[in-house]
């Protein structure tokens, strides 16, 4: 039996809800602005956050893209895609440039984003601060008083027993010099796309129940010490074997014949991209 939805599956006064927030979150860079998080037909974990602030924005004339791990074609993300398109019937793509509103989890696309485009990263742990310490109320605190002592020797404590920050993914930031913010668990390599990014991005963590925000134009810096400072994961000297593509991030992996190590753009569309402009 065929069931009729809202535009969008949310009521309209929910979606207002989520984009109040959103505004508040957008007005003040980094800070975690509490919604009541919807019931999804999705569990919670698996991009609920992301996917309500999409549902909330999305309009009959947005193209939508939706990425997991830098590929379209994931379970995840299609089912996300299939979700979105039925209960709107938007039109949905896999060219970054072509898309209004980018869902993404744990990857930044690698063509660099534009003043019409809006990026939603899915959040599991939106506090920062949560490794240092466990209490919501505490953390709150922290925020408001600047005090980010915590996450500072957090970071120390790495550079003692390995040498350097040994932070893969979710990297903390200051946002526009003031918050100290959880990128997602997006790759260090992707940091620096947020700096003064012209695309608005927003982070929604639905079971945590936040959302926040960089706005476009935002000074987005890693923490870093002067004497270690803040660095990506390095290819240099690598590129993928498919598109030729450097100077991306890259995934590796190992042929099973030869034993020999190979690159491949963990960006799926993106590589078709440069396929297709070669060809």
């Amino acid at each position: 039996m065929k069931m009729n939805y809202n535009f969008a599956f949310f009521d309209e006064s929910s979606k207002r809800e989520i984009r109040r927030a959103s505004l508040k979150a957008v007005a003040i860079p980094g800070y975690q602005v509490p919604f009541a998080s919807r019931e999804m037909p999705i569990a919670r974990g698996w991009g609920t956050g992301g996917l309500q602030l999409t549902l909330s924005l999305i309009g009959k004339k947005d193209k939508l893209k939706v990425i997991d791990q830098g590929a379209d074609e994931s379970v995840n993300a299609v089912n996300i895609k299939k979700l979105i398109q039925n209960t709107t019937g938007v039109e949905i793509t896999e060219k970054t440039e072509a898309a209004t509103i980018i869902q993404s989890r744990h990857r930044i696309p690698e063509v660099k984003l534009h003043s019409n485009q809006i990026l939603v990263l899915q959040v599991p742990i939106p506090e920062p601060l949560r490794a240092v310490e466990p209490s919501e109320y505490k953390t709150k605190r922290l925020h408001a008083e600047n005090e980010y002592s915590g996450v500072w020797l957090m970071l120390f404590e790495q550079i003692m027993k390995y040498g350097n920050m040994s932070t893969g993914a979710d990297h903390p930031v200051f946002a526009n010099g003031r918050y100290v913010m959880a990128p997602s668990p997006i790759p260090r390599f992707d940091n620096n796309k947020m700096n003064y990014s012209e695309a608005l991005i927003l982070l929604g963590a639905g079971r945590e129940k936040k959302i926040y925000a960089v706005p476009p134009y935002t000074e987005i810096n890693s923490l870093s010490f002067e004497d270690y400072p803040f660095k990506t994961e390095n290819f240099e000297g690598k590129s993928c074997r498919i598109c030729g593509a450097s100077h991306v991030y890259l995934d590796e992996f190992i042929d099973e014949k030869t034993g020999e190590k190979y690159y491949q753009c963990n960006d799926t569309s993106y590589c078709m991209m440069r396929m297709n402009s070669n060809s």
